[in-house]
């Protein structure tokens, strides 16, 4: 059986490494505290599920959803978008229903890039970017996120041969993995060189809710690129509402760039269950409850972890948004943060997820998800102390 060559440039990753190694430890026994995956354990909103129900027993939610069945939905987002960031949006040309913001990252490069096009990705970055450009046939220029420049790109370091054959910029911030923090001032910086240069940005946006007390509510891209000329943004349900099973999520941006994306979408799949996208209008319009909850449960768990690797000697500082704490490895362990994950997972059952998984950049550090309670949290570092300085 002949498979495409696209095959290749999907191969197995450190991820894959990893879930083995956590099935090989829960095999041995090992008591598995999974905090490798952004996968909330918090129940989802309320108001959302209650409102899905309510929906199940009538029969004209059962059909497929087109996009005319969205209306409401994108209306909804539109008047949200709106109130939360002072940027008008047309909900008719500039706001799309997606099936979780993943499918935007990975989708809108097929209508963006040909073969041999680039595209400027974040390193570390989350996986799905590059796969994205792999499926479309493009190339990938990696922007390093370091310390030293807060894990924001250097725009210009990339070089000029690579950005005269660019299409796309890929930017996301609060930032998973480095729980870095982009200011309105670095997105205009951002919009501006995209413009300069006939770049699309695509800002993925899914801890716009999650950031902590201290820090000044994360900027949208569209508050730097108001007449959307270049940028659009993708949200989701998944972190403010703890809805990631129900996958849904949706864009808002530039009017060309929504109806590409739009057109790429009609020949991959229908929209989620009208049900759903009703639940997602309740929540977005009446549940504030379950979004201050997640981020005092978060913080609670930062803190008790962080607090718990210092005490330890592991110095880590304290992330101010997402749902994630990025840890600098031990000096022993620097540059092999997969072999440290798996030794780890398989002598104490900790599953952490090495920084080498999210690009070359992330090597020598490892993320942790909070998504499970402080005591477990702190039982979690216990047992890493034991790892790191095994008694004779």
């Amino acid at each position: 059986m002949h498979f495409s060559q696209r095959l290749s440039r999907l191969s197995a990753n450190v991820f894959a490494d990893m879930d083995r190694a956590k099935a090989k430890a829960v095999a041995a026994g090992r008591d598995l505290i999974d905090l490798s995956l952004g996968s909330s354990d918090l129940p989802a909103s309320a108001i959302a599920t209650e409102t899905i129900a309510q929906a199940l027993t009538d029969p004209q939610t059962h059909g497929y959803v087109l996009h005319r069945n969205t209306q409401a939905f994108r209306e909804a987002i539109a008047t949200w978008y709106t109130e939360r960031y002072g940027v008008a949006v047309d909900p008719n040309t500039e706001v799309l229903a997606l099936i979780g913001s993943q499918e935007g990252t990975a989708h809108l490069p097929l209508a963006l890039l040909d073969p041999g096009d680039y595209a400027l990705l974040p390193d570390p970055g989350y996986p799905s970017y590059a796969g994205g450009v792999a499926l479309a046939g493009g190339e990938s220029y990696f922007m390093p996120l370091t310390a030293e420049h807060h894990f924001l790109p250097k725009f210009a370091a990339i070089p000029q041969d690579i950005l005269a054959k660019s299409r796309l910029m890929i930017l996301s911030y609060p930032h998973n993995p480095t729980t870095a923090i982009a200011t309105l001032d670095f997105f205009q910086g951002a919009v501006a060189f995209c413009q300069a240069h006939d770049l699309a940005l695509i800002h993925d946006f899914p801890y716009n809710d999650i950031y902590f007390a201290g820090e000044t509510a994360p900027p949208s891209v569209l508050q730097a690129d108001p007449e959307k000329t270049c940028s659009i943004e993708f949200f989701t349900f998944s972190k403010s509402f703890n809805m990631g099973g129900f996958r849904t999520a949706f864009a808002v941006g530039n009017a060309q760039l929504i109806a590409a994306l739009r057109q790429i979408k009609a020949v991959v799949d229908f929209n989620q269950y009208q049900g759903i996208l009703n639940g997602a209008i309740a929540a977005l319009q009446r549940d504030q409850v379950t979004i201050a909850e997640n981020v005092r449960v978060y913080q609670a768990r930062r803190d008790a972890l962080v607090e718990a690797l210092n005490d330890h000697g592991w110095s880590v500082p304290k992330p101010g948004a997402t749902l994630y704490v990025w840890a600098k490895l031990p000096e022993a362990w620097s540059g092999t943060s997969l072999e440290f994950c798996t030794q780890l997972v398989a002598q104490t059952g900790i599953a952490l997820s090495p920084g080498s998984g999210f690009g070359k950049t992330g090597e020598g550090y490892v993320r942790f998800a909070l998504v499970q309670e402080p005591a477990v949290l702190r039982e979690a570092v216990r047992r890493i102390q034991t790892f790191l300085s095994p008694q004779p």
